[in-house]
């Protein structure tokens, strides 16, 4: 085997996260050193995504795009696969109930989000933009709510559908996203600050992607053996990961024998949203080794929520560098009008709902519950920890468990999502029948938020 330069395949993909990681160390340097950077509170793999993107569209850095495309892919499955293998702390009833209602209002902002999308795009295409695609609209709520993973693989199935630009219209908004949650977030906190209604607290820079956990708990397998416990983690991640393919393939397999029509509508989907069944298999291995752990067949504790956490981080952070990255911004020609449109109203509107809902929600932490849930339901949860941590520095108010638990809990209450967007592009029709459905399992999850009763402690 040739081991020199000259075999492009053996090196061409260390050499491009060489560039990658070499982008990561600079823009932290950034952050830290410059402060605007610093105190708009930029996370550092967005200003390394976004430093990429103008390099590769100014031509002077062109990264590789298909390999881009494949980081991002695979990085939100990963990264929800090591969150979903978390052994989760012990609650009480009343918490579940506050847990399932953050979950409800993740998701109904998700929904307000999609219909403010259909909206705008409905009302360009009946207007000046006729050959707009209808469906575009949900693209809003995978880029602001879900992040650029989601809007990727979505984005890209739509192109398939006949979606000129698709895939760079939904990492664009993801991008925008980011935007108001580091501009808007930031300068609603400076307002409300100078108002005297919360006060600003100084804190070292940490990483936003992840929380710290207790590194050994109790019954854990030792930090070093035969094997590194690191290395048990990363098998897991990765055996669940390899599941999911297989899972996956034999099911989208069986749908083309059984029905070619319906194999085309479902697959993409299925393989789009990997990371759903690849949480649900995380999800039934946990409840499987606890089960072993319960009948005395496995004596010790695999799990590591630390070093978990950590291999979660990295895969979220690679996934938003190669997402911001890979937007071709020449594809957006012809879409800026509804680009600029959802990102200005995705971005205020969203502050606006959230401010009427988390009065609801959250009455005794209201700040706290807000700035956080606006930071990750227009980013990704790095955002909302970062906004939060301006007044909450050591994380004690619940809201950074909220936007934890909360989110396991959306997961389950945002599966219809994957009925509508399936549904949505297949004609005018449709897309109106999709609007319709979210605005009735909207008004679901708001009376869910507004009159489930919290259960008192014993």
């Amino acid at each position: 085997m040739d081991f020199s330069a000259g075999n492009k395949e053996l090196w061409h993909s260390v050499i491009q996260f060489g560039i990658i990681a070499a982008g990561i160390l600079f823009a932290n340097i950034l952050r830290r050193k410059v402060p605007f950077i610093r105190n708009g509170l930029v996370p550092t793999a967005v200003i390394t995504g976004f430093g990429f993107l103008i390099l590769k569209s100014t031509g002077v850095f062109p990264l590789d795009s298909a390999m881009l495309e494949k980081i991002t892919y695979h990085g939100i499955a990963i990264g929800f696969i090591a969150l979903s293998l978390r052994i989760p702390k012990q609650i009480e009833r009343n918490e579940k109930m506050t847990a399932s209602k953050s979950g409800a209002l993740i998701v109904s902002t998700y929904l307000f989000q999609a219909i403010i999308g259909f909206v705008t795009v409905l009302l360009l295409a009946y207007t000046f933009m006729p050959n707009l695609f209808k469906a575009s609209g949900i693209l809003l709520p995978m880029g602001f709510g879900q992040g650029p993973g989601q809007a990727n693989n979505v984005g890209s199935t739509y192109e398939l559908l006949g979606f000129v630009g698709g895939k760079s219209f939904g990492l664009s908004l993801a991008a925008a996203g980011y935007i108001c949650a580091c501009v808007i977030g930031v300068v609603y906190l400076n307002i409300i600050a100078k108002k005297g209604k919360i006060r600003r607290k100084k804190h070292d820079d940490i990483s936003g992607s992840v929380s710290i956990d207790i590194f050994q708990d109790k019954d854990e397998i030792p930090v070093a053996e035969s094997i590194d416990k690191f290395s048990i983690q990363v098998a897991l991640v990765v055996m669940v990961y390899s599941l999911t393919y297989l899972i996956t393939l034999g099911i989208t397999s069986l749908l083309q024998k059984l029905s070619p029509g319906v194999s085309a509508d479902i697959s993409p989907l299925l393989w789009g949203f990997n990371f759903i069944t690849g949480s649900m298999l995380a999800l039934l291995l946990r409840a499987v080794f606890k089960s072993f752990g319960r009948a005395r067949l496995m004596t010790r504790q695999y799990q590591n929520n630390y070093l978990l956490s950590r291999i979660s981080g990295f895969a979220f952070d690679l996934m938003i560098i190669a997402g911001i990255a890979s937007i071709n911004i020449s594809e957006l020609s012809g879409l800026w009008v509804p680009f600029i449109l959802l990102s200005v109203l995705g971005g205020f509107l969203t502050l606006f709902y959230l401010k009427i809902l988390c009065k609801k929600l959250c009455p005794n932490y209201y700040y706290e519950g807000l700035l956080s849930m606006y930071g990750m339901l227009t980013g990704t949860i790095s955002s909302g920890v970062l906004l939060l941590r301006e007044i909450d520095p050591s994380l004690d108010k619940p809201a950074a468990n909220n936007m934890v638990t909360g989110s396991s809990y959306g997961i389950i209450m945002g599966a219809p999502l994957l009925i509508i967007i399936s549904m949505a592009p297949k004609s005018d029709l449709h897309a109106f029948i999709s609007l319709g459905i979210i605005v009735v399992y909207w008004a679901l999850l708001i009376s869910f938020i507004y009159f489930a009763k919290n259960k008192r402690k014993n």
